[in-house]
């Protein structure tokens, strides 16, 4: 497991570098136009990265099975929060939305806790029920009703893309914990016609599927994806060398954000871009093996749940930028600013890491119930 550990190490080191050097090229005509500072948001991003690297420093230190026991109290905690970020001269809103509260000169982003959260909740939840997660209660009403609460208040901010994100992620858990598959359909069928109304009610929102549906009809609605195609035309193979981006000049909306990756491949072409997305496919694969190779079935669940919510919020935003998906505001995981983003998952690397280390039989402790299955072999 310690080449596997530390292909991740490299993978998201090389990762953050990325996103340090895109973001200082990206930000700083974004920072010069609406805060006078080219490098504003470098600035704070590198101080989240600094956070992060001390909190990554603390938490790989941490036994997994700790997470187990803060279940209950993480859900509450996050639950607080997400209430807090309503409250005036608490919460900041911005463009409408309310999903950010004051930390000084800095904020946070409540929803990206809530993503670390809801995975070590469900995964608490699924093998504390253990066999009777094959009941309709304990496997499916229960841990729905939970889920809810927290899925209402981030869609309130409103949030639809990390609402469908931590719902997604929540029911693979499901699945894997042993909830029937005739349940999970039922009620993915059910939060799918919910969250399809929750579209048609929000004007924003609805712009963006039906310009994603029919791009000549309501083009306006279309702008962010059609500048990101021209990001990705005018890069070609080899891009127009670093720095000489053409869209970071205020034509691409939140280049430096949820679009970055169309600036990658605008300055340092589709080569680029594809060792993007092959680095993203080589976590996914050492998340995978860390799962199957988990000690026990909570390390097994969250290890699953995190590799799941990282790749597949990269998989997404890739999916939005080159337009086979439709808008939504996702960042790209250690690559786009964003300093909560960056923490969270910095954290859930880390978790994943410690999660690596008892994957063996020198570190079996009496609080771990070894899995006895074929990817354990001694």
């Amino acid at each position: 497991m310690r080449k596997t550990s530390s292909t991740m190490v490299a993978i998201v080191l090389a990762l953050l570098s990325v996103g340090i050097v895109m973001l200082a090229s990206t930000s700083t005509v974004k920072g010069s136009a609406s805060f006078g500072d080219p490098h504003y948001f470098l600035k704070r991003q590198l101080v989240w990265l600094f956070i992060s690297l001390v909190a990554a420093v603390i938490f790989v230190r941490f036994d997994y099975h700790w997470w187990q026991k803060m279940a209950v109290p993480l859900t509450i905690v996050t639950a607080v929060l997400l209430v807090m970020v309503f409250i005036p001269k608490m919460g900041l809103k911005v463009g409408g939305s309310h999903r950010w509260l004051r930390l000084g000169f800095l904020s946070f982003q409540p929803s990206e806790f809530a993503k670390f959260a809801s995975i070590i909740a469900m995964s608490s939840w699924m093998v504390q029920a253990g066999r009777k997660v094959m009941n309709v209660k304990e496997g499916f009403i229960y841990p729905l009703c939970g889920l809810g609460v927290i899925l209402c208040l981030i869609m309130l901010e409103p949030d639809f893309g990390t609402t469908l994100l931590i719902g997604a992620v929540s029911m693979l858990i499901m699945f894997a914990g042993g909830t029937r598959l005739s349940y999970l359909f039922a009620g993915g069928l059910l939060g799918l016609c919910g969250f399809i109304l929750a579209v048609m009610r929000d004007p924003i929102r609805l712009k963006r599927i039906l310009s994603f549906l029919w791009p000549d009809q309501f083009s306006a609605g279309a702008y962010h994806l059609m500048q990101s195609k021209i990001a990705f035309e005018l890069g070609g193979l080899f891009g127009k060398g670093l720095g000489n981006s053409l869209q970071k000049h205020l034509y691409l909306p939140e280049a430096h954000t949820d679009f970055i990756l169309a600036i990658i491949g605008e300055e340092l072409g589709f080569i680029a871009t594809l060792i993007v997305v092959l680095l993203f496919t080589g976590f996914l694969i050492c998340g995978m093996i860390i799962t199957f190779k988990a000690p026990d079935p909570f390390g097994r669940l969250v290890a699953f749940g995190i590799t799941m919510m990282i790749s597949l919020q990269a998989a997404i935003n890739i999916g939005v930028v080159t337009g086979c998906l439709p808008t939504k505001g996702l960042p790209l995981p250690f690559i786009s600013y964003g300093g909560s983003s960056l923490l969270m998952a910095a954290i859930g690397v880390c978790v994943l890491l410690n999660i690596a280390q008892h994957a063996g039989e020198d570190h079996a402790d009496d609080h771990t119930r070894i899995i006895k299955d074929n990817a354990h072999v001694f």
